[in-house]
């Protein structure tokens, strides 16, 4: 089920099954081609057509001064699209892993997001920073992280992280006309992910949660990659009888509160699937919120279902034990619907 915000047009053109990279190309295509001021910039997104295809043929329409390699430098490229973007381009940055973001978090944070504010509005900040974040198999520890919840504990930034290729393409686009910074969140293992986008144009709002799957016994809040955990889940459970809505936040920044405080008032349960470390988490916040603002309708303690506190191991029996999966989202929910 998506959410058709007025931020949609063109709804009834035809529906072609495509792959997430593609749906990402054709984002950035469309807005290259509306808007001459935007660019793309990073590791190897022109003449090796982006580490992960995303970017592939761009070069080709757009020419170099439009997708631009760079050196390994991220503090260096990521300064130069932000002191771009203060002079009204509006630049897409590509980290080739948000684990190499670390490198530039001082213009992400100190610069890209505070701007406006530092500058009493005189500088608005119209940048996307994207690439994948998470696990993405035998990567270990340094290339397996996730930052949504640190970017999303700065103000000043949006936060970005869809889950399906349609949601991709009108995301990426809306981020890309935004006037502030977006930090758009992907992985690895959904480039290949296909799934039916319009071939015409549509936008989908940032701050907007999308019930995927409906239900009355449990609501289960996810987004990015792990979502597919979430709605294996579900219709695991539903083979059992229960009946779980599953709701996709898609923007972490801000959060969708209403749409989950609604579910939950109609579920009486909770459980939070994400693939992030326990502490100071979404789901944390997501936690608070829903005791804060629905804690009269729930019927049992809210569950987190979040990846172990360790550095995630290489090898992948430890691996698997150490991320959320459909076995333990479903023991999450049996917990909370008091059932065996």
């Amino acid at each position: 089920m998506c959410t058709f915000g007025v931020f949609e047009t063109d709804l009834l053109n035809t529906m072609r099954t495509i792959a997430f990279r593609e749906a990402l190309r054709e984002a950035l295509n469309e807005e290259m081609r509306r808007d001459e001021r935007v660019f793309l910039m990073g590791e190897e997104v022109a003449e090796y057509n982006g580490a992960y295809k995303v970017s592939q043929g761009m070069l080709e329409e757009f020419g170099p001064r439009r997708v631009i390699d760079t050196p390994i430098a991220e503090l260096g490229f990521a300064g130069i699209a932000t002191g771009a973007a203060m002079n009204g381009l509006r630049p897409v940055v590509e980290f080739m892993t948000f684990n190499f973001s670390l490198v530039a978090i001082d213009q992400v944070i100190n610069s890209a997001a505070k701007m406006l504010s530092m500058s009493g509005g005189q500088f608005q900040m119209p940048i996307v920073f994207r690439g994948p974040t998470g696990n993405a198999g035998q990567l270990a520890a340094q290339h397996s992280q996730n930052f949504e919840n640190w970017y999303a504990n700065t103000p000043g930034l949006k936060v970005v992280v869809p889950a399906n290729p349609y949601d991709a393409k009108g995301l990426l686009k809306s981020a890309i006309r935004d006037n502030d910074p977006v930090i758009f969140m992907e992985s690895e293992l959904m480039y290949g992910d296909k799934g039916e986008v319009p071939e015409g144009e549509y936008l989908l709002p940032l701050g907007v949660a999308d019930i995927k799957r409906e239900g009355t016994d449990v609501t289960i809040v996810s987004f990015g990659k792990i979502l597919k955990v979430a709605l294996t889940a579900a219709e695991e459970l539903a083979k059992e009888g229960i009946q779980a809505e599953v709701i996709d936040l898609r923007t972490v920044r801000p959060i969708d509160y209403t749409t989950i405080v609604n579910s939950v008032k109609k579920t009486n349960r909770l459980v939070i699937v994400e693939e992030a470390w326990p502490l100071a988490s979404i789901s944390t916040d997501v936690g608070f919120h829903v005791q804060r603002y629905a804690f009269d309708y729930l019927d049992a303690p809210i569950k987190r279902v979040v990846s172990a506190d360790v550095p995630l191991p290489y090898a992948p029996t430890l691996i698997a034990a150490a991320l959320p999966n459909v076995e333990k989202t479903v023991k999450a929910v049996k917990d909370v619907m008091y059932v065996s």
